[in-house]
């Protein structure tokens, strides 16, 4: 964003504005230092919980990350319960149901959703369920605790498109942990004993497959934390991605900065996360890091 061309000060002030108010606001705001001394001022805030202040609008950017990271966790959150809702049941079916017409058939339709961007699911579905059928809001956003009701009718499709392709891949993945656990010696020893091959497989199989899914699951998390952005903007819903976006377009550099370490933030607890479901899902790993 420094190397690229146009100036913050002059795109806060406007084209008219004289080049006395630019190299003011430009002193102002520290953009006449060098990069680095900017940049260890401004690293220096975030260690004293200090976001800063925006280059164009001048006000606090704390208040509105917050706001944002509210309507963009709601939105992954949602859109992992879809995903995983949809992912292991489909993709346990399928693993099962391999050598049979069912089976192949939703193979085939996974990989068409793994082709499938999520802005293009967004805009199916708002072609379909809000212009066509009328049935839920194409755009905007509402806070929970304003309107639980609006709040779940503004979620619904953002949470879907997203959740959707996510459950197309994830569910490829499923289906090849299970068939893997399929091939088990204990999973057939269970079997021997008298359990039907779905309890087997339910009681026995499904907590051991499990672990690969849960390292999948890890990097989708952070996958739909980058789809969020493209989503956002289909929906005109202003989390994070809008958030960057906008600061982008009007090299807003501090929002730009504070949005992206936010962003790797959030990928890295994620990350943390995921270790400490292996640990909760496989009680093995908990004796090997002992």
């Amino acid at each position: 964003m420094q190397i690229l061309p146009g100036d913050p000060a002059r795109v806060a002030l406007g084209v008219s504005a004289s080049e006395e108010s630019v190299a003011r606001l430009r002193h102002e705001y520290g953009l006449d230092r060098p990069v680095l001394v900017q940049y260890a001022a401004w690293a220096g805030g975030l260690m004293r919980g200090d976001f800063g202040r925006s280059y164009v609008s001048g006000d606090v950017i704390a208040p509105r990350l917050v706001d944002a990271l509210a309507v963009t966790g709601w939105l992954v959150l949602a859109a992992l319960v879809v995903a995983v809702a949809i992912a292991i049941p489909v993709g346990t079916l399928m693993a099962v149901r391999h050598r049979h017409v069912d089976g192949v058939v939703l193979t085939a339709l996974s990989q068409v959703g793994v082709a499938v961007p999520a802005f293009l699911a967004g805009m199916l579905l708002v072609a379909v369920v809000s212009v066509r059928w009328g049935a839920l809001p194409s755009s905007g956003w509402v806070p929970p605790a304003v309107d639980p009701a609006g709040f779940l009718r503004h979620l619904v499709l953002p949470a879907l498109s997203l959740g959707i392709v996510q459950a197309a891949i994830l569910a490829r993945y499923v289906r090849s942990a299970v068939l893997d656990v399929l091939r088990e010696d204990y999973l057939r020893t269970a079997r021997s004993k008298g359990l039907t091959p779905w309890r087997a497989l339910i009681r026995h199989g499904l907590r051991n497959a499990g672990v690969p899914v849960a390292t999948v699951l890890g990097l989708q998390l952070a996958s739909m934390l980058i789809g969020a952005v493209v989503v956002e903007r289909v929906f005109v819903v202003h989390g994070l991605g809008s958030l960057l976006l906008d600061a982008v377009q009007v090299r807003d550099l501090i929002l730009v900065q504070d949005v992206v370490m936010v962003l790797v933030a959030l990928v890295l607890l994620l990350s943390f996360l995921t270790d400490a479901l292996y640990v909760a899902i496989d009680p093995r790993m908990r004796a090997r890091s002992r």
